[in-house]
């Protein structure tokens, strides 16, 4: 789900170094739940069993001053303790109670901060594949995250194959995270709203600060 607010509300939550993209004149920002499975830190063998859980981030899109562009995460929630290590290079994990079901042609997801009230909910019929248009893409194509961390801007590169979208709408959306994370209520629009059945192959690679950012 992306939502347009106006540039100054998103920048003002973006440090100092990283520049809030615009599309058809506004910011974006995306509330994307998922599921994550089979996560493999490198020298885990593929032997080792490990667990599938939910995950859900608030984002928005920006860019370097040489133009390199990545998401910046407003928020991260996860249904898996373990997954708070990622603090360490400034990622904002919180862990929380999150839960993804299906019923029927219903989706379901769910999720509470353990730490406080920010939740949502959402119920989510998918619809037929689409062909993306150039504002799909923008929106669901970026190749690296931004994150903070020892006063600077470390990048983390990202690989993987294009999201496969299609259609969605929307039964009941109720949610606190995007309040929670300092943005003003409400978005200039109702919300476009996207399902995809998940790519297979991720890759991170090792973050790195970023040289001439403060």
């Amino acid at each position: 789900m992306h939502w347009p607010f106006r540039s100054a509300q998103v920048q003002a939550l973006v440090p100092e170094g990283l520049i809030v993209e615009e599309y058809e004149g506004a910011a974006w920002v995306g509330l994307s739940p998922f599921v994550m499975a089979d996560v493999r830190p490198p020298g885990i063998p593929a032997a080792v069993p490990l667990p599938t859980f939910a995950e859900t981030n608030l984002r928005t899109y920006v860019r370097r001053p040489d133009g390199l562009d990545g998401l910046w995460f407003l928020s991260i929630e996860v249904a898996c303790p373990l997954m708070v290590g990622a603090r360490a290079v400034g990622a904002p994990y919180s862990p929380g109670r999150l839960s993804v079901s299906r019923s029927g042609d219903v989706i379901s997801y769910v999720g509470s901060r353990w730490s406080g009230t920010p939740s949502y909910r959402l119920l989510v019929r998918p619809g037929e594949p689409i062909t993306p248009t150039d504002r799909d893409v923008w929106l669901t194509s970026r190749w690296r995250t931004y994150t903070r961390r020892f006063g600077a801007i470390w990048e983390t590169p990202v690989e993987h194959e294009p999201w496969p979208l299609s259609d969605a709408t929307v039964d009941v959306l109720e949610e606190t995270l995007a309040t929670a994370a300092g943005l003003p209520p409400p978005p200039l629009t109702e919300p476009v709203v996207h399902f995809s059945q998940g790519v297979r192959h991720v890759r991170l690679g090792a973050s790195r600060p970023c040289a001439g950012l403060p």
